[in-house]
């Protein structure tokens, strides 16, 4: 297994920068990992689980470092670029982990600009935990990993990055990063959003009935909504970054709501039983 770097410094040891350099250890990199983390509990988690080799809460620990991994919500890059930037060595690559690519990777391309060339990463995977004590063995294998280059990607660090990714078990996949926001606008970003607001609604029906309707909830309600457990602050950055996007498919997500409660409204058996099997037939061949 060819691996191009000697030292990777990950920026936000959470979940996925934990569960990143977990797999790292058990997939035998052979140089050191550190990390940064504004939270010191983090950094002791890692070093106690011996996840990573060296870790600060001072951004200057980069500089030994000829990967560095962003692993912060997305709402804070340009700040994490800001202070990473007068410790990044020549020579060094800068990735990132995070959900929302588009004008994000344009922004840090240009803050990066004669520092370190930038490429844009997105792992498909996770849980609704978070924490690096929650990190997860083999979370990559098998997964998809979004690379979003751009006309000014350096070819190399691209070509680095994504044979880091296969060390660890992903299949890669490229994508224009602004697609990148449409797609998982639809298919990640809405199902968060709809997951947080059913749960909202369902405390707001408990006030009107005046019972706790969640002592009551069984597997379905629980298995739908397991994804509104995830970290507040990671997903209000990722709706405010990918704003437009996600306002557009939450548009289509209320017209499909919108049709189905006139359906119900008509008693109409027949328009319910199509609605509901095409659905159906739809979710049957997603893997």
């Amino acid at each position: 297994m060819e691996w191009d770097f000697h030292e990777i410094c990950i920026i936000g040891l959470g979940l996925i920068g934990g569960s990143f350099a977990l797999n790292l250890k058990l997939k035998g990199f052979p140089g050191k990992i550190t990390a940064v983390d504004i939270n010191p509990e983090a950094i002791e988690k890692g070093l106690e689980l011996e996840f990573i080799d060296r870790g600060s809460i001072k951004h200057s620990i980069v500089s030994g470092a000829d990967l560095v991994v962003i692993a912060t919500p997305v709402g804070v890059y340009e700040t994490v670029i800001e202070q990473i930037k007068p410790y990044i060595r020549k020579g060094t690559v800068v990735t990132d982990l995070g959900s929302v690519k588009g004008e994000l990777v344009i922004k840090c391309e240009k803050l990066l600009e004669g520092v370190a060339p930038f490429v844009g990463g997105h792992p498909i995977a996770g849980t609704e935990k978070s924490g690096v004590e929650n990190a997860v063995e083999n979370l990559f294998v098998n997964a998809k990993f979004i690379v979003t280059p751009t006309e000014r990607t350096d070819p190399e660090a691209l070509e680095k990055v994504k044979r880091l990714w296969r060390n660890l078990g992903s299949e890669i996949v490229e994508m224009d990063p602004f697609y990148h926001d449409r797609v998982f606008a639809a298919v990640s970003h809405l199902p968060h959003v709809v997951a947080y607001s059913i749960v909202s609604a369902i405390d707001r029906l408990s006030e009107e009935v005046k019972t706790n309707l969640f002592d009551y909830t069984g597997g379905g309600f629980k298995d739908f909504t397991r994804i509104a457990m995830s970290d507040p602050i990671m997903w209000r950055d990722i709706c405010i970054a990918n704003r437009e996007n996600l306002l557009n498919s939450l548009k289509t997500f209320k017209a499909a709501l919108e049709e189905v409660e006139k359906l119900i409204e008509k008693e109409d058996k027949e328009g319910l039983k199509e609605f509901f099997q095409r659905a159906k037939e739809k979710r049957s061949v997603v893997k």
